[in-house]
């Protein structure tokens, strides 16, 4: 019985093994006629291979693009006095009201002075008596010498009765307390009847409110940047309001003398023009110092940027719809945009889709997702008001780590 079965599987055997060399037999000689044998059969390319994918495109645009620094400032005002007595009296009236815009000069408060006014009629009657004597010796002098050598009353005695008239009305001046500058009042802090002291508390601050000025602190490898705008006339300063979203421009004026140890940044200061009070001193702006500007740069959404491990890259479609890979410098970054080198003005980068891609694969434009606004022949939109971080760099321009990489809270980088 088991030699029937070692027989019957024997011939099995022989039979598959000669249908297999049957098959592989056709099979060559078909490939023998059509030209084309298996060892010179092409393999497959990754990429090249397969249906097209899908993609949407940007133009590289080239255009002017303006390096600013950014910054959390806080508005100051350019002149702040608080308004004290220089003597000890009593407030008899208040002449301004809480809130009040005063000019230089304005009077703010009137102190008793029944005191100093006796004094200076005093002073004056002396004076006056005084003046007669005098005149009385030069007639006397006219008549004869010999009386003027009596000598009843000399020029000094004048003099000295004239400086305590003198004396006597500056005195007197104390009690009318006048505005030093223009300025909106504050709090008002005493009423008529107060009794008030020299070096006491202030009577009222007058704050000027138009000009202002918008203080913020910089890295200090920002300093030479800021110096350079500051040498150059000062850079336009944009100062960002968070809660309405508007924006007021003024100019560069200060830069500290000494970069704070203890932080590593240095005091700043801008100058606005403030008529409709919109800045206000004490509140929080965002400030954005344009210290470069990059002539013609190419401009692309820091979308259609891919971070590979050989460094950044992009995908530009050639004149035969095939992507090709392309590394690219990351030259200044800001919002939606980036400025970099590696790719030409008017060449095809890949945005949506990029993922797909591998180097070869042919393509499909399509328009972009957000609906056109950065179509196929479009131009790169304005910047969002987010921002990259610059960095020194050797070639002047600045290196830049995307928005949200790293960084202080002061001296990010956004383009006006």
């Amino acid at each position: 019985m088991k030699k029937h079965v070692i027989a019957g599987l024997a011939v099995a055997v022989v039979i598959a093994a000669g249908g297999y060399a049957l098959v592989r037999g056709k099979s060559e000689g078909d490939l023998a006629r059509g030209g084309v044998t298996a060892a010179s059969a092409p393999a497959p390319t990754a990429g090249a291979s397969g249906p097209p994918v899908s993609v949407s495109t940007i133009v590289v645009q080239q255009r002017d693009v303006d390096v600013v620094l950014e910054a959390t400032g806080t508005v100051a005002a350019l002149n702040s006095v608080d308004i004290r007595p220089q003597v000890a009296s009593v407030i008899t009236k208040v002449h301004i009201k809480e809130g009040q815009f005063v000019r230089a000069g304005e009077l703010l408060f009137t102190l008793d002075a029944r005191n100093d006014e006796v004094n200076v009629t005093k002073a004056r009657a002396q004076l006056a008596k005084d003046q007669a004597a005098l005149a009385d010796a030069e007639r006397q002098l006219a008549r004869s010498k010999d009386l003027f050598a009596q000598n009843f009353i000399s020029q000094g005695a004048v003099d000295t009765n004239q400086t305590l008239v003198e004396s006597a009305q500056v005195g007197l001046s104390y009690s009318r307390i006048v505005a030093p500058a223009a300025g909106r009042a504050g709090a008002i802090n005493v009423y008529a009847g107060s009794t008030v002291q020299p070096g006491g508390s202030a009577l009222v601050t007058i704050t000027q409110l138009n000009p202002i000025a918008v203080a913020f602190s910089l890295p200090q490898r920002n300093l030479g940047a800021a110096l350079a705008t500051l040498r150059a006339g000062g850079g336009a300063v944009a100062a960002l309001m968070p809660e309405s979203g508007k924006t007021v421009m003024g100019r560069l004026q200060f830069v500290d003398n000494a970069v704070d140890a203890a932080s590593g940044t240095v005091r700043v200061k801008a100058e606005f023009a403030n008529s409709d009070e919109r800045l206000w001193p004490g509140a929080f702006v965002t400030v954005r110092l344009a210290v470069q500007t990059l002539k013609g740069a190419s401009v692309i959404p820091q979308a259609a940027i891919i971070q590979s491990p050989r460094g950044p890259i992009v995908y530009v479609v050639d004149a035969q719809s095939k992507a090709v890979a392309r590394p690219v410098v990351l030259v200044y970054a800001s919002g939606e945009d980036a400025a970099v080198t590696g790719v030409k003005p008017g060449e095809r980068v890949v945005v949506d889709g990029r993922q797909n891609l591998r180097p070869g694969a042919a393509v499909i434009e399509r328009a972009p997702a957000d609906g056109g606004g950065r179509g196929r022949r479009g131009g790169a939109g304005p910047a969002a008001s987010g921002a990259g971080v610059v960095l020194p760099a050797a070639s002047g321009a600045g290196a830049v780590l995307p928005a949200g990489a790293s960084g202080a809270a002061t001296g990010r980088a956004t383009a006006a």
